[in-house]
């Protein structure tokens, strides 16, 4: 028993002993260590299990690459389905750079070899590492364009500073050596190189025009895009080298650009940290080529329209459009261009050309130009509606009218047409009839006629730069325009299309359409639909025994007025009833007097169907008949295709518009 008590008394003094010794340091010491393991423990899981997905995204952005090739353009067609605008193959030789690593790498340790062994004495100051790197890179891709040069028996050399900025910032690009191989050049290529090499001949595609110029102010061109949209491509937020595209610049080429486009597709590649390509491709799409169009025009009328312009070496316009849809057939504009100039790329020389002739000018659509008479018929209607002239209206043309204070205005010629009545007025153009019943009229309701009919503003067609050029003078114009005051002069010279007005081509086309009508507006479009029904708007507001003057007027011109040149056997169309009117107006610019000519038309007379607008620039003689004489041809050679057309069946499609 005391055993037991002696040794428990021993234990307890020895708990008492370790209490009174133990350091709380060596606890906070551990307590410390304890949590840091845990702080480490957690942070090593927090990064592999929750932040293992952030480091992957970094890896993968770092490590990969994408290489996009844009889609061909989508085709446009004429109303017809006749191909107008296509894609064709442009081959070129191309070397993939990024495989040629190790030949760089031993070129380079000859370059440096030779520059080392050459020594102080033979060369002043020894080239940077990084410029031995570019000797051999451009020494190697010699090499290579050696071997095309043979094939194709030419002397080509490597263009270096073209070669370094390629390899700077489009490694994974193809390099192109050769652009623009014959098609003989790429079956000899074809031939002689091997199929595993970095040295391939690359298959492009270029814009094709089977009619040359045909509309080419329509139509319009395409240019280098180096951005191309990759949108619906995947892992934008790659790194991106682009294979360069094509963008609409004008004419339905840019007006429908977005739909023509077509859709990228490309390569996701893996590289290495010095930006070679290391692995098979991760994913692979194919471009898509984009959506076509049909358009309005009928290829043939274009062709004759343009033919007969150039024909005579006209500088102008004509249009020719559907009175019922509004679709426009035929947008000629003499000096034009060849296409073809403009694809793959148009040369600054071949550009300059062409603006020193005035061809990049559309005529039809971006010309402003006073009417001369082919606006009597606003006033005539303005005159009508106000009840300033009827259809009995009359007048005694002596050849010339007295305006303001002594200021004499002569008729056509400066002959007098007697006695003419308003039917008789409209057909034989007198001016002297509109200038005397254009100012009882008055300028307000001319300018607000011509306005209901849309002249004081764009046509709203789907071509860019149509531009807001229009004039409809009137009295506050002018004032705040010119601070002058209006005269009555001012007024009898817009009642014939003169002073201050401006309207194109197409404009003019759209008022004869809406007259052959009977409505206000004509919304003119260079898109076909086989659905688009009759366009529908205001009626004129005349009475029917009115529209039949008018009518009558339109005609009797046609047949022994002012455009009597239809008549001719050689312009004569047999069955076929024209409504039309002619128009001179002379304009006064830098290099003097510039003569209009003009002539409106529509047929046939008891239900017109086409509508057309010619106006020609240049020094043309015989003040009111020049319209007749040089305008009034060129729409009897498109009416005349018309009618042959209209008389056969239509031809087959060539092809549809989506392209089967």
């Amino acid at each position: 028993m005391a055993t037991v008590e002696t040794n428990l008394a021993e234990r307890s003094g020895s708990l008492v002993e370790a209490h009174r010794s133990f350091d709380p340091r060596i606890l906070l010491f551990h307590v410390a260590i304890a949590l840091l393991l845990v702080v480490l423990v957690s942070g090593l899981a927090y990064q592999q299990l929750i932040k293992s997905g952030t480091y992957h995204e970094r890896e993968r952005v770092q490590n990969q690459r994408r290489v996009l090739v844009p889609g061909p353009r989508g085709n446009i067609y004429d109303r017809n389905g006749v191909l107008l605008v296509g894609n064709r193959p442009r081959f070129a030789v191309v070397l993939y750079l990024d495989e040629l690593r190790q030949e760089f790498r031993r070129a380079f340790i000859d370059v440096r070899k030779a520059y080392r062994g050459a020594g102080d004495a033979d060369l002043p100051e020894l080239p940077s590492s990084r410029q031995m790197e570019q000797i051999a890179r451009a020494t190697v891709v010699q090499r290579y364009l050696d071997q095309i040069n043979a094939i194709l028996h030419r002397d080509e050399k490597v263009d270096v500073v073209d070669l370094r900025r390629h390899f700077d910032r489009q490694l994974l690009l193809p390099y192109t050596l050769l652009a623009d191989l014959s098609a003989e050049e790429y079956a000899r290529l074809v031939e002689s190189l091997p199929v595993r090499s970095p040295l391939q001949v690359y298959t492009s595609s270029t814009r094709y025009y089977p009619f040359g110029s045909a509309a080419a102010h329509t139509l319009g061109y395409v240019s280098v895009n180096p951005d191309i949209d990759a949108a619906d491509f995947p892992q934008g937020d790659l790194t991106t080298f682009k294979m360069k595209g094509t963008i609409g610049k004008t004419g339905l080429e840019a007006a429908f650009d977005e739909q023509l486009q077509g859709e990228a597709g490309g390569t996701i590649f893996r590289v290495d940290p010095a930006g070679y390509r290391v692995n098979p491709p991760i994913e692979k799409r194919l471009p898509v080529q984009g959506r076509s169009i049909t358009c309005s025009l009928d290829i043939d009328l274009q062709i004759v329209a343009e033919a007969k312009l150039a024909e005579a070496e006209l500088t102008g316009a004509a249009v020719a459009i559907d009175v019922n849809t509004g679709e426009v057939l035929a947008l000629a504009s003499k000096p034009d261009y060849s296409l073809e100039d403009t694809s793959p790329v148009i040369t600054r020389a071949k550009f300059a050309e062409i603006e020193a002739k005035g061809g990049w000018l559309n005529r039809a659509v971006q010309g402003v130009y006073a009417p001369g008479s082919t606006f009597k018929v606003i006033t005539a209607i303005a005159g009508l509606r106000r009840g300033t002239i009827t259809t009995a209206s009359e007048i005694d043309c002596t050849g010339y009218f007295a305006v303001g204070r002594g200021r004499v205005m002569p008729c056509h010629g400066g002959h007098g047409h007697g006695e003419i009545a308003f039917s008789d007025a409209l057909s034989k153009s007198c001016n002297v009839f509109f200038y005397k019943y254009g100012i009882d009229t008055g300028v307000d309701a001319i300018a607000a006629e011509a306005r209901r009919f849309g002249l004081a503003e764009p046509t709203g067609i789907e071509l860019p730069f149509e531009g807001s050029r229009m004039l409809v003078g009137d009295p506050e114009w002018k004032k705040r325009e010119r601070d002058e005051a209006w005269f009555p002069g001012d007024t009898a010279n817009m009642s014939i299309g003169q002073g201050f007005l401006g309207v194109s081509p197409l404009q003019m086309a759209c008022v004869t359409a809406s007259f052959a009508r009977g409505q206000l507006r004509t919304k003119p479009s260079l898109l076909h639909d086989p659905q688009r029904t009759q366009q529908r708007s205001e009626p004129i507001g005349l009475t029917t025994q009115q529209y039949a003057a008018m009518m009558r007027g339109f005609e009797d011109c046609t047949l022994e007025g002012t455009a009597r040149i239809l008549q001719l056997p050689t312009e004569r169309i047999p069955n076929l009833r024209i409504g039309g009117k002619t128009g001179t107006a002379q304009v006064r610019t830098g290099k003097g007097t510039l003569n209009l000519a003009w002539f409106i038309c529509f047929a046939p007379v008891e239900r017109p169907e086409i509508a057309i607008a010619v106006m020609i620039e240049g020094d043309t003689p015989d003040e009111e008949l020049a319209g007749g004489r040089y305008a009034t041809p060129v729409a009897s050679a498109i009416l005349r295709k018309w009618k042959e057309k209209k008389d056969r069946p239509a031809p087959k499609p060539l092809m549809t518009a989506s392209g089967a």
